[in-house]
């Protein structure tokens, strides 16, 4: 970097002479991804190759991936087809997709100047890797990889996708819809995310409160060609779980309401039966007694569970139990 200064010694240009090419690690966590994960260390060997010869990323750059406790042939595959610019962890039991994004992340913390994450299916555009680094070239802390449409995804994944933005951001948590887990993080961003030390990490939850200084690049999603999604109804569900109470406690605050809601209005019942009462046009039936208290009781368990949800979270929370637990390191 030259300075060239006047002679009153103020500066009027800033030159770049030297071509900043940042050092990046590509992070993939795997989980039972044999079928598809030759295909995948060529395709992201050639782009990182690429980048690397045209000088956009330093020489030093490498791909990480992260086994996530396979227990299929991923880690023998991974290990047998390993290429230069490569190493893989390998976690010593299934510790969870955002665990082993995490792994990943704080394993090249203090090497990488950028990292990006992306999902081994590669269904995300691996075009958009050096759109991404470009962004960062030009001083962004966080680029996200945005889907313009999510036709390769069934009708039911579409629907509850879109119905779980809409509520994360109606209950106020700012998310970048559309947005998986494809995103360029810059050395910033990484040490930053890293202070929050929950248990229950959100990594998607994450981003905006870090900082603002977020890009967001487009791209149509591909298919699966090989194998087949790991999120399941009950993994989609947990996941919704985590972000809605790691970042909002508008659930706890729906049942006040509805509390509030149910005294007025058994308050209002209340006043009904006594004119009924007094008017003598009584009618015995079980219907308003068996109505109102299968509808309380159904609104206390659901509070109950709402708020044992959070309590259980200050649980783990309390415990600071590690996130994964690394079997061995393959550089």
């Amino acid at each position: 970097m030259y300075c060239i200064y006047n002679n009153n010694f103020k500066r009027i240009y800033l030159l770049n002479l030297i071509m900043y090419a940042p050092k990046l690690v590509i992070i993939i966590p795997c989980f039972n991804e044999a079928e598809c994960i030759s295909d995948t260390t060529e395709k992201i060997s050639a782009v990182l190759f690429k980048l690397i010869t045209n000088k956009i990323i330093s020489v030093s750059s490498f791909i990480l991936f992260v086994d996530d406790g396979s227990d299929d042939d991923t880690f023998i595959i991974l290990k047998e087809e390993k290429k230069i610019h490569t190493k893989i962890i390998r976690l010593a039991k299934n510790s969870g997709h955002q665990s082993a994004l995490l792994a990943g992340i704080q394993f090249v913390k203090e090497e990488a100047d950028c990292i990006i994450t992306i999902d081994a299916d590669l269904q995300d555009d691996l075009s958009v890797i050096e759109k991404m680094v470009e962004e960062y070239k030009s001083g962004a802390d966080i680029v996200c990889g945005v889907r313009e449409n999510r036709n390769c995804d069934s009708s039911f994944k579409r629907y509850t996708a879109r119905a779980f933005y809409r509520l994360m951001n109606n209950f106020g948590v700012k998310l970048i819809e559309n947005h998986a887990d494809f995103r360029l993080l810059s050395q910033f961003a990484v040490k930053e995310i890293l202070k929050y030390g929950e248990s229950n990490i959100f990594l998607r939850g994450l981003l905006t409160l870090v900082t603002d200084n977020v890009k967001i690049i487009c791209y149509k999603q591909n298919r699966r060609l090989k194998g087949k999604s790991k999120y399941n109804i009950k993994q989609m569900i947990s996941l919704a779980t985590r972000g809605i109470t790691s970042f909002t406690t508008t659930p706890i605050r729906i049942i006040t309401y509805l509390g509030i809601f149910i005294f007025f209005l058994c308050l209002f019942l209340s006043c009904n039966v006594l004119y009924v009462f007094l008017t003598q046009n009584t009618v015995p039936g079980w219907a308003s007694i068996t109505l109102p208290l299968y509808f309380l009781g159904g609104v206390q368990l659901l509070g109950i569970g709402v708020i044992g949800e959070y309590i259980g979270k200050i649980y783990f929370e309390a415990k600071k139990r590690p996130h994964y637990h690394i079997r061995e390191v393959i550089e």
